[in-house]
């Protein structure tokens, strides 16, 4: 009789997909996924933008993800923290990365031994259920970070369990203080034993806790070694004290079993202040926000929670008081306190019509300002929101690190095997062989692994938030440091970005005529160029005449019908496509280009096409360009003017500054080119720019740098941000990426030297018990306290 087999179990899941405009999309992302393995069928509903997937319960999202972008589309992803209670060493923190790893949906993860946090990347609809679930079984305790429990908070290190322990201790090593200064004190060995026994296993009961867990997960940290060890003395000490009795004069090993635990305790405690100190950047700029703001409603100024303030809002804030938002000043002047925030140190006047930030601090004035932003979307929220992310992030240098970290407790029980069986071999005594092994296992340290990184990327990072410098993710921070080749944009980076219009020269046409025509194409344009061309033909009374079919033309200009006419403006470019002739201006114009001006053309393209006349642009160097530039050459660097603008403005600015090459007329769409050109050269490049054009080249960069006071688009495709539109803090930037990754490299060379050479001392029975418990425990604090150095480093920008 036949039988038929059930059917197999099929997985059902729905990814966002970005990035799709057209049913031909659709189709690409549909045959991309459904060429993983697993996958038996993939509907894409542009509408929703998203793509319905039927596959094996085991396919991998990974590959779908990997597939999608291969297609050239993102995959919507969903970030999640999780705050982790229990971890000790490196090896704990490895051990949680791999548990969450195989949640299904799960695409990417990174666990910070510093902040005790995990940064999970998912897809949507994943259960957060399922990850605490995982966290859990891996055997800690994991919650959402703003439910952190006070419950949770009590398991972190303090120092009273060190006190009492160090209490019950010290009679213990006493004897040994005082023989060395001639004096004999003798402990009865069962006092020793009513000592040792509660700092043993009630003060190092969390060692016993911790270490059972990861043997449960089959796996190790540190806390199975210290357990291991001390269990090893303490249980030699017992052995020997009921096998030879109280009366006998054999040594016992009571104090060194206390005493490693005091001492971890004490390593633990230190470390625990130390971190704290590391994530001191994080709390500062949380305690900067105003728990309350005082919004005028109906005439009625009234103080409520910040909470429930609204967009639209009006917000009094008073002389002396913190701004509680973001929004735009409606009335009143002032000057306002940015420095927290930009790393200003000059109070910046604020009246109406302009923005302002909230945490910043209100000098003078009575300042009436409309709510823009609340929340999450604020300025301050947004710069946590980065510095949280970099600090939770790990650097590329760490993949060597979990290597290491993911073998480590392995490997030292196998030395500390080698050495018991190696002594007793060479004729030791069991309590020697014992106690040597016990010195490998107590003084080998993955937790000074798992910090070196972490700790100096948090310093790092929080340092460089406190002068307006930005560092979106441990990757920049890392890669930055390897810069050799820094590329500027010119309008808005080096220049003020404000430019106006210096001269104008018509031909065939009057001059207010040509200021008319320039005028009435550009109105209701954002660009620098359009805005200078509206304000001078506001100030001479020239109003512009209507518009219609207006066409951007990337790069070039604009299009427009003007008054039955066809006319462009733009750059030389845009002339030459157009069959223009240049020829009778073109003397003047290069004049002009000497000077650093900006050269437009305007031209009647339809009926009769004829150049109209041309407008210079100036546009002011920044007073801390110079500077800026002046530093990156003292530093090494090599820099590289990157501009759409004509050769001759963008040669005068370089000129001007020092900038060893100039690359003009590039359209926004081959800057990127160009950056990977000097990739391909084997240079390191460093992309500074502002605008929406900027954002490829950012992206395309080994490390994008957008000024704050340019576009979301440019700072989102950048992995630095600079608050303030100073060139001369990008120097900065590079200085503390320098330095961060110096002291990642000296913490980890200590942390690697410290176990390379301790292991194999206390296997050569060189180091007591006692010895190498203190060696382990400040080698931590070590680390973290080296790490702490950078908050001394300051930004001369």
């Amino acid at each position: 009789m036949s039988t038929v087999a059930p059917p197999a179990p099929v997985h059902r899941l729905t990814l966002g997909v970005e990035g799709m405009t057209c049913a031909s999309c659709a189709t690409r992302v549909e045959k991309a996924i459904g060429k993983v393995a697993g996958v038996t069928s993939a509907n894409v509903n542009l509408a929703t933008e998203s793509v319905a997937i039927e596959a094996s319960p085991d396919v991998d999202a990974k590959a779908l993800q990997q597939a999608i972008e291969k297609a050239g589309y993102q995959l919507a992803l969903r970030e999640l923290s999780l705050a982790i209670d229990g971890m000790t060493c490196a090896s704990c923190a490895g051990r949680v990365e791999r548990a969450l790893r195989k949640v299904d949906g799960v695409l990417d993860v990174s666990v910070n031994l510093a902040t005790d946090q995990a940064k999970v990347a998912l897809v949507p609809g994943t259960q957060t259920a399922a990850l605490i679930a995982a966290v859990e079984k891996a055997g800690y305790h994991a919650t959402l970070p703003a439910q952190r429990s006070t419950a949770a908070v009590k398991h972190r290190p303090d120092w009273l369990p060190f006190a009492l322990s160090a209490l019950l201790s010290l009679p213990l090593i006493a004897p040994m203080l005082l023989q060395a200064v001639g004096m004999d004190l003798m402990l009865s060995p069962w006092l020793q034993w009513l000592l040792a026994t509660p700092v043993q296993f009630a003060f190092g009961a969390r060692f016993y806790r911790a270490g059972w867990s990861a043997l449960k997960a089959r796996t190790g940290n540190m806390d199975l070694l210290v357990a291991t060890g001390t269990s090893a003395a303490y249980g030699l000490s017992v052995y020997l004290l009921l096998a030879r009795g109280a009366d006998a004069m054999a040594p016992l090993y009571f104090e060194a079993s206390a005493v490693v635990i005091t001492l971890v305790l004490l390593g633990k405690f230190l470390e625990a202040r130390a971190k704290k100190q590391t994530a001191s950047a994080i709390r500062a700029l949380q305690a900067l926000q105003p728990q309350t703001a005082r919004v005028r409603r109906d005439g009625i100024d009234t103080d409520i929670a910040i909470d429930a303030v609204r967009v639209g809002d009006i917000v009094v804030v008073r002389p002396g008081e913190r701004i509680a938002v973001d929004g735009t000043v409606i009335e009143g002047s002032s000057h306002v306190d940015e420095s927290l925030l930009t790393g200003e140190s000059m109070p910046v006047a604020k009246q109406a019509g302009v923005q302002v930030a909230g945490a910043s601090i209100n000098a003078e004035g009575l300042l009436l300002i409309r709510t823009d932003a609340i929340g999450t979307e604020t300025a301050l929220a947004r710069i946590i929101r980065l510095v949280e992310n970099a600090q939770a992030g790990k650097a590329p240098i760490q993949k060597l690190v979990d290597k290491v970290s993911a073998v480590f407790v392995p490997v030292v029980l196998l030395i500390a095997l080698a050495t018991l069986i190696g002594w007793l071999l060479a004729g030791a005594s069991i309590e020697s062989a014992i106690i040597n092994a016990v010195s490998v296992l107590v003084i080998a340290c993955p937790c000074a692994l798992g910090l070196a990184t972490p700790t100096a990327i948090m310093a790092g990072t929080g340092v460089a938030a406190r002068y307006g410098i930005l560092i979106k993710d441990a990757e920049a921070l890392e890669v930055a440091h390897r810069v050799d080749t820094v590329v500027f944009d010119k309008t808005g980076t080096l220049t003020e970005g404000k430019p106006a219009v210096a001269a104008l020269l018509p031909q065939t046409i009057a001059a207010a005529q040509l200021l008319r025509l320039a005028a009435s194409i550009q109105q209701g344009s954002e660009h620098p160029l359009a805005r200078a061309v509206t304000e001078r033909a506001q100030s001479e009374s020239i109003a512009p005449l209507p518009v219609s079919e207006v066409k951007a033309l990337p790069g070039r200009g604009l299009s427009a019908t003007v008054d039955g006419l066809t006319l462009q403006l733009g750059s030389t470019r845009l002339m030459h496509e157009s069959g223009i002739a240049l020829d009778a201006l073109l003397p003047q114009a290069a004049v002009w280009e000497s000077k650093g001006h900006t050269i437009s053309w305007v031209a009647e393209i339809a009926p009769h096409p004829r150049l109209l006349g041309m407008l210079a642009f100036g546009d002011r160097i920044k007073p801390s360009a110079p500077e800026g530039i002046a530093r990156l050459h003292a530093a090494g660097l090599r820099t590289v003017l990157l501009s759409g603008d004509n050769r001759g403005a963008a040669q005068a600015v370089g000129q001007q500054l020092g900038i060893g090459q100039v690359i003009a007329e590039v359209l926004p769409a081959d800057k990127s080119a160009h950056i990977e050109q000097l990739k391909r050269e084997g240079r390191v490049v460093a992309m500074v720019g502002d605008g929406i054009n900027d954002a490829p080249a950012l992206a395309a960069a080994d490390v994008g740098i957008a000024m704050g006071s340019g576009t979301d688009v440019a700072m989102h495709a950048a992995g630095i941000t600079l608050m303030r539109g100073n060139p001369a803090l990008v120097a900065d930037a590079i200085g503390i990426s320098r330095r961060s990754y110096n002291k990642i490299r000296q913490n980890l060379f200590w942390a690697f030297v410290y176990n390379v050479i301790g292991i194999p001392l206390a296997a050569f029975g060189v180091l007591n018990p006692m010895f190498a418990g203190a060696a382990m425990a400040f080698s931590s604090v070590s680390v973290i306290s080296n790490a702490l150095l950078l908050r001394h480093w300051k930004a001369q920008a």
